[in-house]
This record gives structure tokens, sequence and C-alpha cells, in this order.
């Protein structure tokens, strides 16, 4: 399973642990991911994605996942969340 967010493409980053003495060793941030099930209302059914904390408060803030996919860029969402993204807005187009 890779630690990467399924809606916004973050991933670990590098950086170093910085002793009192100033010693410099390499280490990993990693994103805060979650699993989660988020709610379709266009589809009107879930879907269990492994977000960050941070994306979940931009889909929050912009209304919900249908609203979020529909402004996300596509290189940041992963293949799961683009076919879901295909779908809202078929769905949408249908209604």
């Amino acid at each position: 399973m890779s630690r990467r967010c399924e809606l916004t493409g973050k991933g670990p980053m590098s950086g170093n642990n910085v002793s009192h003495a100033n010693n410099k060793t390499r280490r990993r941030f990693l994103p805060n991911l979650q699993d989660v099930s988020l709610q379709s209302e266009a589809l009107g059914r879930s879907f269990k994605l492994r977000v960050s904390s941070a994306a979940l408060r931009s889909v929050d803030h912009r209304g919900g996942l249908d609203a979020y996919l529909a402004r996300a860029k596509d290189e940041e969402l992963s293949s799961n969340a683009q076919k879901i993204k295909r779908d809202v807005a078929k769905a949408q187009t249908a209604a």
C-alpha cells in the first residue's frame, strides 16, 4: 500500500533530524493518511479512499466529494479517484 493521498497526491518528503550538536541524519516525513468512506451525492453511494487529513478538510470546505472532484486536477488524483470523478461527471450531466 503506497503512502500517497488518493485526492491530493501528497507523499513522503525527506529532511534531516538535527541533534543538539547539529549532527544531521536523513529522515522521512510521512503524510497523515486515513482510511475513510466518502459519500457521493450524485451517485448515491460511498467510496473507501486513503486520504490525508488536509484533503479531508478540503473536501469538507468545498462542499463534499463531488464538488472537490469537479475542481481537482487529474494529475493529482489516483486512478481510482479519476474513475469516481468520471462517474460523477456522467451522472451530473444525465441528471
